[in-house]
Protein backbone atom coordinates (compact mmCIF):
# COMPACT_ATOMS: atom_id res chain seq x y z
CA UNK A 1 0.00 0.00 0.00
CA UNK A 2 2.86 2.38 0.79
CA UNK A 3 4.40 1.65 -2.60
CA UNK A 4 1.09 2.24 -4.37
CA UNK A 5 0.83 5.69 -2.76
CA UNK A 6 4.52 6.40 -3.47
CA UNK A 7 5.00 6.89 0.29
CA UNK A 8 7.64 4.16 0.67
CA UNK A 9 8.63 0.84 -0.87
CA UNK A 10 10.11 -2.43 0.36
CA UNK A 11 13.65 -1.09 -0.07
CA UNK A 12 12.84 1.81 2.27
CA UNK A 13 11.49 -0.62 4.87
CA UNK A 14 14.55 -2.89 4.62
CA UNK A 15 16.94 0.06 4.82
CA UNK A 16 15.21 1.37 7.95
CA UNK A 17 15.41 -2.06 9.58
CA UNK A 18 19.12 -2.34 8.75
CA UNK A 19 19.82 1.17 10.06
CA UNK A 20 17.96 0.37 13.27
CA UNK A 21 19.93 -2.86 13.74
CA UNK A 22 23.21 -1.00 13.28
CA UNK A 23 22.10 1.85 15.57
CA UNK A 24 20.96 -0.49 18.35
CA UNK A 25 23.97 -2.83 18.17
CA UNK A 26 27.05 -0.57 18.21
CA UNK A 27 28.97 -3.32 20.02
CA UNK A 28 28.60 -5.46 16.88
CA UNK A 29 28.53 -2.96 14.01
CA UNK A 30 30.52 -0.14 15.60
CA UNK A 31 33.48 0.41 17.86
CA UNK A 32 31.65 0.27 21.21
CA UNK A 33 33.25 -2.22 23.59
CA UNK A 34 31.15 -4.06 26.17
CA UNK A 35 32.29 -6.41 28.89
CA UNK A 36 29.15 -8.55 29.22
CA UNK A 37 25.48 -9.06 28.43
CA UNK A 38 24.47 -6.67 31.24
CA UNK A 39 26.33 -3.81 29.60
CA UNK A 40 24.70 -4.63 26.25
CA UNK A 41 21.27 -4.38 27.91
CA UNK A 42 22.18 -1.09 29.59
CA UNK A 43 23.34 0.38 26.27
CA UNK A 44 20.16 -0.90 24.60
CA UNK A 45 17.94 0.99 27.04
CA UNK A 46 19.95 4.20 26.63
CA UNK A 47 19.73 3.96 22.85
CA UNK A 48 15.97 3.42 22.90
CA UNK A 49 15.50 6.50 25.10
CA UNK A 50 17.60 8.54 22.63
CA UNK A 51 15.28 7.37 19.86
CA UNK A 52 12.34 9.04 21.54
CA UNK A 53 10.97 6.47 23.96
CA UNK A 54 9.58 8.36 26.93
CA UNK A 55 10.00 5.54 29.45
CA UNK A 56 12.23 2.56 29.98
CA UNK A 57 9.01 0.65 30.68
CA UNK A 58 7.21 1.64 27.48
CA UNK A 59 8.13 -1.55 25.63
CA UNK A 60 6.51 -3.87 28.16
CA UNK A 61 3.12 -5.06 26.92
CA UNK A 62 0.18 -4.47 29.26
CA UNK A 63 -1.20 -7.84 28.19
CA UNK A 64 1.56 -9.81 29.95
CA UNK A 65 0.61 -11.85 33.02
CA UNK A 66 1.27 -9.80 36.15
CA UNK A 67 4.16 -11.97 37.42
CA UNK A 68 5.96 -11.81 34.07
CA UNK A 69 5.28 -8.09 33.75
CA UNK A 70 6.70 -7.37 37.22
CA UNK A 71 9.84 -9.38 36.41
CA UNK A 72 10.33 -7.57 33.09
CA UNK A 73 9.76 -4.15 34.68
CA UNK A 74 12.40 -4.91 37.30
CA UNK A 75 14.85 -6.11 34.64
CA UNK A 76 14.28 -2.95 32.58
CA UNK A 77 14.68 -0.50 35.46
CA UNK A 78 17.83 -2.31 36.54
CA UNK A 79 19.42 -1.29 33.23
CA UNK A 80 19.27 2.37 34.23
CA UNK A 81 20.52 1.80 37.78
CA UNK A 82 17.22 1.46 39.68
CA UNK A 83 18.41 -1.62 41.53
CA UNK A 84 19.29 -2.80 45.00
CA UNK A 85 22.97 -3.50 45.62
CA UNK A 86 22.48 -7.00 47.01
CA UNK A 87 19.86 -9.62 47.72
CA UNK A 88 19.95 -8.97 51.48
CA UNK A 89 18.54 -5.48 50.81
CA UNK A 90 15.86 -7.03 48.62
CA UNK A 91 14.92 -9.48 51.38
CA UNK A 92 14.70 -6.59 53.88
CA UNK A 93 12.22 -4.97 51.48
CA UNK A 94 10.20 -8.20 51.34
CA UNK A 95 10.04 -8.27 55.14
CA UNK A 96 9.10 -4.58 55.26
CA UNK A 97 6.26 -5.17 52.79
CA UNK A 98 5.01 -8.21 54.74
CA UNK A 99 4.97 -6.03 57.87
CA UNK A 100 2.96 -3.36 56.06
CA UNK A 101 0.50 -6.01 54.87
CA UNK A 102 0.03 -7.35 58.41
CA UNK A 103 -0.43 -3.80 59.70
CA UNK A 104 -3.03 -2.95 57.03
CA UNK A 105 -5.01 -6.07 57.90
CA UNK A 106 -4.69 -5.54 61.67
CA UNK A 107 -5.83 -1.93 61.39
CA UNK A 108 -8.83 -2.90 59.29
CA UNK A 109 -7.81 -0.93 56.21
CA UNK A 110 -10.02 -1.10 53.14
CA UNK A 111 -9.91 -4.12 50.87
CA UNK A 112 -8.23 -1.97 48.21
CA UNK A 113 -5.48 -0.91 50.65
CA UNK A 114 -4.88 -4.49 51.79
CA UNK A 115 -4.81 -5.67 48.19
CA UNK A 116 -2.22 -3.01 47.35
CA UNK A 117 -0.04 -4.10 50.27
CA UNK A 118 -0.38 -7.72 49.17
CA UNK A 119 0.68 -6.66 45.67
CA UNK A 120 3.74 -4.95 47.17
CA UNK A 121 4.67 -8.24 48.88
CA UNK A 122 4.37 -10.15 45.61
CA UNK A 123 6.33 -7.52 43.67
CA UNK A 124 9.11 -7.64 46.27
CA UNK A 125 9.18 -11.45 46.22
CA UNK A 126 9.45 -11.40 42.43
CA UNK A 127 12.38 -9.04 42.76
CA UNK A 128 14.00 -11.38 45.29
CA UNK A 129 13.49 -14.28 42.90
CA UNK A 130 15.13 -12.27 40.12
CA UNK A 131 18.11 -11.53 42.35
CA UNK A 132 18.50 -15.27 42.90
CA UNK A 133 18.12 -16.17 39.19
CA UNK A 134 14.74 -17.80 39.82
CA UNK A 135 12.02 -17.40 37.22
CA UNK A 136 9.00 -16.75 39.46
CA UNK A 137 6.51 -17.84 36.80
CA UNK A 138 8.20 -21.23 36.45
CA UNK A 139 8.61 -21.59 40.22
CA UNK A 140 4.92 -20.84 40.81
CA UNK A 141 3.80 -23.24 38.10
CA UNK A 142 5.91 -26.02 39.64
CA UNK A 143 4.23 -25.38 42.99
CA UNK A 144 0.81 -25.36 41.30
CA UNK A 145 1.55 -28.79 39.83
CA UNK A 146 2.84 -30.09 43.17
CA UNK A 147 -0.26 -28.80 44.94
CA UNK A 148 -2.48 -30.43 42.31
CA UNK A 149 -0.75 -33.81 42.69
CA UNK A 150 -1.03 -33.71 46.47
CA UNK A 151 -4.65 -32.64 46.50
CA UNK A 152 -5.54 -35.30 43.94
CA UNK A 153 -3.83 -37.81 46.24
CA UNK A 154 -6.15 -36.66 49.04
CA UNK A 155 -9.16 -37.07 46.76
CA UNK A 156 -8.15 -40.53 45.62
CA UNK A 157 -7.26 -41.82 49.12
CA UNK A 158 -10.11 -40.29 51.10
CA UNK A 159 -12.26 -42.85 52.91
CA UNK A 160 -15.28 -40.54 52.82
CA UNK A 161 -16.38 -37.47 50.86
CA UNK A 162 -13.96 -34.57 51.38
CA UNK A 163 -16.75 -32.32 52.60
CA UNK A 164 -17.20 -34.70 55.55
CA UNK A 165 -13.49 -34.80 56.40
CA UNK A 166 -11.83 -32.52 58.91
CA UNK A 167 -8.86 -30.42 57.91
CA UNK A 168 -6.74 -32.63 60.20
CA UNK A 169 -7.82 -35.77 58.31
CA UNK A 170 -7.05 -34.15 54.97
CA UNK A 171 -3.73 -32.88 56.28
CA UNK A 172 -2.73 -36.43 57.23
CA UNK A 173 -3.35 -37.50 53.63
CA UNK A 174 -1.43 -34.44 52.46
CA UNK A 175 1.56 -35.60 54.50
CA UNK A 176 1.21 -39.09 52.98
CA UNK A 177 1.25 -37.52 49.52
CA UNK A 178 4.48 -35.70 50.42
CA UNK A 179 6.06 -38.98 51.58
CA UNK A 180 4.92 -40.77 48.41
CA UNK A 181 6.50 -38.06 46.27
CA UNK A 182 9.84 -38.54 48.03
CA UNK A 183 9.83 -42.23 47.00
CA UNK A 184 9.63 -41.35 43.31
Amino acid sequence: MGDEKNAFDIADVLNEICEKLIRRHPHIYGDVKVKDEEEVKQNWEKLKLKEGKTSVLSGIPNSLPAVVKAYRMQEKTKQVGFEWENKEQVWEKVEEEIGELHEAIAQGHSQAAVEEEFGDVLFSLINYARFNQIDPEIALEKVNQKFKRRFEYIESHATKPLIEMSLLEMDELWDEAKEEAKKH
